[in-house]
């Protein structure tokens, strides 16, 4: 499978303006036929075209490094930043962001052991020391986090009242979307705001995503 999707990832890359050494394009590579090889039996995502995994899972969660690469260097971000992916599934986005982000401390939480379990595998597999698997309840979690994303995995308003114990004093939710949640961001509680709005452009997906990145509103004295 990896020479065959060699070329679409480059490409991919390319239009992204993604520079990644040959070691992590290969662990992107490596990952995808290990999402494939677990997913013949547990069902890790309802994709099974390697060209669509390639697309709709690797493509898509890449499109997302560059926003992040750009936080993490910005003020706001820690010296040494964890990230707490929620309801991580198949590892999407986060075993991509560890991959991609070697000096980010990746946490990816799934409710279902199984999903946790693949993530613990693929961070052996790919030797990612900075990538671990938790199986747990968001809600029920311990820990402090700079940046807690999540893709596709709830409504907004659920999301950040679900891992809201969790962000870091200046921490931020980064949650990946498809089309604008406009019906969701206005629904969301009184104390989270959106700060920004950021349209992604998925290579060789035609479809609308975006991230919405949101803070707790600070009280006002």
């Amino acid at each position: 499978m990896n020479a065959t999707l060699r070329e679409p990832l480059l490409a991919g890359l390319s239009d992204l303006g993604l520079a990644l050494h040959e070691a992590q394009q290969e662990s992107l590579l490596a990952f995808l036929s290990l999402l494939q090889q677990w997913n013949r039996v547990y069902n890790l995502t309802s994709v099974r075209d390697p060209a669509e995994m390639l697309t709709h899972h690797l493509l898509d969660s890449l499109a997302a490094v560059v926003s992040l690469r750009r936080w993490l260097q910005g003020p706001d971000a820690a010296a040494s930043a964890h990230l707490l992916d929620v309801g991580s599934g198949g590892g999407l986005p986060g075993v991509v962001f560890a991959i991609c982000l070697p000096e980010l401390a990746v946490s990816c939480v799934d409710a279902v052991a199984k999903k946790a379990a693949f993530i613990q595998q693929a961070a052996g597999a790919l030797q990612l020391r900075n990538l671990r698997g938790v199986h747990a309840r968001v809600e029920k979690l311990v820990g402090e986090f700079d940046v807690v994303s999540s893709r596709a995995f709830a409504s907004l308003g659920d999301f950040a009242i679900g891992s809201r114990h969790l962000l870091a004093p200046r921490g931020v939710w980064l949650a990946m979307k498809g089309k604008v949640p406009t019906e969701e961001m206005a629904a969301l509680p009184s104390d989270v705001t959106v700060f920004h709005v950021e349209p992604l452009r998925v290579p060789q997906l035609d479809a609308q995503r975006c991230i919405v990145w949101m803070r707790p509103r600070m009280a006002l004295h």
